[in-house]
């Protein structure tokens, strides 16, 4: 009772922190969705110098520290001229950072659906673009919501992160009673908790969509 009392007192900060990780969850996800489309696309496209981006893009970001990206954003770009907000520079660093896996999430699913069927749609007079619309990228859908939904997870556990560099979200709100407090082991269990609740609803959403999908097939 010690404990939830002394964690109830800051309550109404926890709320808005977790309203803050909501809001840059949902746009680093928007962010990462359109970057791994636009890599899965290009790696595999029929132009060597499109692919080649697409594949140093996603080489580079699985291949360093998400921090250190965090902090090439936020620290670095000021350097050449591009002042970011701590939101923004989160949102856009995590973004492409969860985009580079995507890219290959998509890119399986692109990979799965048989080829026979772009070619068809293309001899019925459909265009490109109408054929990934309507035709393909459903089928993707349904493929990658598992893996996909993995990610999203991930990246709402990534803004995290983003305490170091003054964004207050759920992490530096704690830290920042636990230096008036000196009670680290209740809040960060706090924090734990509420992050343990938030990828549970992730989880449980996504096994909604699979079943759903499956019922559609």
């Amino acid at each position: 009772m010690d404990w939830w009392s002394e964690v109830a007192v800051y309550g109404p900060g926890f709320w808005n922190a977790t309203q803050l990780v909501l809001l840059l969850t949902l746009f680093i996800i928007l962010v990462s969705w359109a970057c791994g489309l636009a890599a899965a696309l290009g790696k595999l496209s029929k132009i060597r110098t499109i692919r080649a981006i697409s594949d140093f893009y996603v080489w580079f970001i699985r291949g360093t520290p998400t921090l250190i990206q965090v902090f090439i954003v936020y620290f670095g770009l000021p350097q050449l001229g591009l002042k970011l907000s701590p939101f923004l520079a989160g949102v856009i660093a995590l973004g492409v950072n969860s985009g580079a896996y995507v890219a290959e999430i998509i890119r399986a699913g692109l990979s799965a659906i048989p080829k026979g069927q772009t070619e068809s749609s293309l001899a019925l007079g459909i265009s490109r673009f109408d054929t990934m619309r309507r035709i393909i990228l459903p089928q993707v859908f349904r493929i990658i919501v598992p893996p996909i939904t993995n990610e999203a997870i991930t990246a709402l556990k990534n803004t995290s992160l983003l305490s170091t560099i003054t964004v207050v979200e759920l992490t530096l709100f704690a830290q920042t009673i636990i230096a008036t407090t000196f009670r680290p082991f209740e809040f960060y269990i706090a924090v734990a908790f509420i992050y343990l609740l938030l990828t549970t609803i992730l989880t449980q959403f996504s096994g909604w969509l699979e079943r759903r999908y499956a019922a559609m097939s």
